[in-house]
């Protein structure tokens, strides 16, 4: 949303203790503001996919929710409160785990991975989310080939899609 406020990293994730407003012109070469995400998955073995609204950029595209963190909260902290706005599910802090993550332009892409017990009910964000679906993992790639995903999601399911993979079949602990 515009206005927010993001603080500005280093390539590494550092906060150099500047801040950004989304929005604003000129963001700041060579820093970074973090975006995080989170991949859940049910005990049935599919994952929550949601689709933008139309008024967004990438409109009435799939993705994983996702967010850029606010200033003062960890990529983690970012993660946890965007599933929560944009699809109503919560998790904890201590139950994600970290996917890996994607340098882009100007942000450090962040992907965690959370499973949820039963069948959690959704809550969308109208302005965020038109739909959502819960999907076999491979569906979740397959979108990504045919172009049905966010445009970052390619290079990010590029890059983090194998490990990503590998948590969604693993047993649970």
């Amino acid at each position: 949303m515009d206005g927010e406020l993001w603080d500005l990293t280093d390539a590494s994730g550092v906060p150099t203790g500047a801040t950004f407003r989304r929005g604003d012109p000129d963001f700041p070469k060579a820093l970074f503001h973090i975006v995080a995400s989170v991949c859940v998955l049910r005990g049935d073995g599919l994952v929550l996919m949601t689709r933008r609204a139309a008024a967004k950029d990438w409109p009435l595209c799939w993705e994983f929710p996702a967010g850029s963190a606010l200033a003062g909260e960890s990529s983690a902290e970012g993660a946890v409160r965007e599933l929560e706005e944009e699809a109503g599910v919560r998790v904890g802090v201590d139950e994600l785990e970290f996917v890996g993550r994607v340098v882009e332009r100007e942000a450090l892409f962040d992907l965690y991975f959370a499973r949820v017990s039963g069948d959690p009910v959704l809550q969308l964000d109208p302005e965020e989310v038109c739909e959502s679906a819960w999907v076999p993992f491979s569906e979740a790639l397959r979108r990504c080939d045919v172009g049905d995903m966010a445009g970052p999601w390619v290079l990010r399911l590029e890059q983090l899609g194998e490990r990503l993979r590998e948590l969604v079949g693993r047993s649970p602990e």
